[in-house]
């Protein structure tokens, strides 16, 4: 489960560092996985609310649409892309490959 106190934890940046055996390294890992995160809910948002859209488009009349505000504000209330994918690779859950230490 995602904790919801770990932004305000100080957190060991040499064990972080050793999981890649450099620290830019493996900050370098967790925000693309933080990029990768965050166009998955962006694609998931976004195929939610389309569901709700309506069919016409009228720029005179704004509509509420509660359905579509509540699916916002249900991701808005989720954890944030860095946190993600920060315990994710802490939790050993993020496979990467070094290009320059691979052998072709």
């Amino acid at each position: 489960m995602i904790n919801d106190h770990l932004s305000f934890l100080p957190l060991d940046t040499k064990a972080i560092g050793e999981m890649s055996g450099n620290l830019y390294k493996s900050l370098a890992i967790i925000g693309r996985r933080a990029n990768e995160h965050t166009l998955e809910l962006k694609d998931e948002l976004s195929k939610k609310l389309a569901e709700f859209a309506p069919a016409y488009d009228n720029l005179e009349e704004v509509m509420e649409n509660k359905e579509q505000i509540e699916i916002s504000r249900y991701y808005e209330r989720k954890p944030k892309s860095t946190q993600v994918a920060l315990e994710d690779f802490i939790a050993g859950k993020v496979a990467f490959l070094d290009p320059h230490e691979t052998a072709l």
